[in-house]
């Protein structure tokens, strides 16, 4: 057996109580995904809505979030947010003042967000990682709304899924385009021209204005199949 203060000369010891607090974190994990899994597999077709936390209640992007969330709701589309303040609680609050479930995928942070009222399912998460699983298992599109580094990074995640297959394709739906066209002119500018990413790249996303041409974008995609997995995909799905 090789001795590990060989390998790494200088090492601190290992504290045996910190290293049975890491191993056990793992039940807390699969809690998480198994709690997910089972509360979220029959909210489907679903649509998962991104934005910013800071958004106040008179701000035009708001109730943008809110007019989309509810117009979804009312085309059939259970639909999920963050579960927090702002452009998710929008969604949330959009979303139960129409036909289909309200879902909020609510994180604990030490600042900023709080559980909003307007949740039909509300599922509560410590890591990140897991959480980002339920936007996507069982999401039939994207909706991105303004927002800061957590929506980016939401934005950035289902981009790299669908891009390199790790996940099925589904319509990505940015809304705003005066918000959005800054960043989509870096993509082009920097990365297609530096081979960063295939100029095909930029048709995995699609830019709208309007609450109704994101609904419709969505019904676009899925004119000719339906809203369900192929068996395909579900094996992709089950590898996420």
């Amino acid at each position: 057996m090789s001795n590990p203060d060989k390998q790494f000369p200088g090492r601190p010891p290992i504290n045996d109580s910190m290293m049975t607090r890491e191993s056990w974190k793992i039940f807390q994990i699969m809690a998480e995904f198994v709690e997910g899994f089972e509360r979220l597999a029959h909210i489907k077709p679903s649509v998962s809505i991104f934005g910013s936390a800071r958004t106040a209640p008179d701000h035009p992007y708001y109730k943008l979030a809110e007019e989309t969330a509810k117009q979804l709701s009312d085309a059939g589309f259970s639909v999920v947010s963050g579960g927090g303040p702002g452009i998710m609680e929008a969604a949330n609050k959009g979303a139960q003042a129409g036909k289909s479930l309200s879902i909020g995928l609510n994180i604990q942070l030490p600042m900023e967000q709080s559980g909003n009222p307007h949740q039909d399912i509300s599922l509560n998460f410590r890591h990140f990682f897991s959480r980002k699983v339920m936007f996507v298992k069982y999401a039939s599109a994207y909706v991105v709304l303004p927002g800061g580094f957590g929506t980016l990074d939401e934005l950035a995640e289902i981009l790299t899924l669908v891009q390199t297959g790790k996940t099925r394709r589904i319509p990505i739906i940015l809304v705003h385009s005066e918000f959005w066209s800054g960043l989509l002119d870096w993509f082009r500018e920097h990365l297609v021209n530096e081979g960063m990413i295939d100029a095909e790249d930029q048709e995995l996303f699609k830019l709208v204005d309007d609450p109704a041409d994101a609904v419709k974008a969505i019904f676009d995609h899925y004119e000719h199949r339906g809203f369900e997995p192929s068996a395909r995909e579900r094996e992709i799905l089950l590898d996420l």
